[in-house]
């Protein structure tokens, strides 16, 4: 039985919806999806991908749909389905937000400060060896 809605979703969560949008995976198949789709830039290690896959299970996001072996395939629900698109419209509403807020700037004398002039750059350190 499906407990209540998670809410907002981590990136994490919401690359891992993502991977199931077109067809049933295991985690293998959707650590490497989110690894290929961020061009590396999200990695899900096993620990945070199979708590992500318990949670959404739980939570009536996903249905396992096949066990062979170690190897569980899961599917997404008709809730899962509209957690992600719910994300994707909250996610599209700030980016949004953003750019009108980024062409207040270019079309306003309120623009930001020059924080490249105004806030000298220090280099980071290096560590010997």
């Amino acid at each position: 039985m499906p407990q209540k809605s998670l809410g907002q979703l981590t990136e994490s969560m919401f690359y891992v919806l993502m991977a199931f949008s077109r067809c049933a995976r295991c985690g293998a198949e959707v650590s490497a999806y989110v690894e290929q789709r961020t061009n590396g830039r999200v990695r899900l290690g096993p620990g945070t991908l199979y708590t992500i896959l318990a949670k959404f299970e739980e939570v009536g996001y996903l249905r396992e749909t096949e066990v062979s072996g170690r190897r569980r395939t899961y599917e997404i629900t008709q809730a899962g389905w509209e957690a992600y698109q719910n994300e994707l419209t909250r996610l599209r509403l700030c980016l949004t937000d953003a750019e009108q807020e980024a062409s207040a700037w270019q079309t306003t004398e309120d623009k930001p400060a020059d924080r490249s002039a105004a806030t000298p750059r220090t280099p980071l350190p290096v560590r010997p060896g």
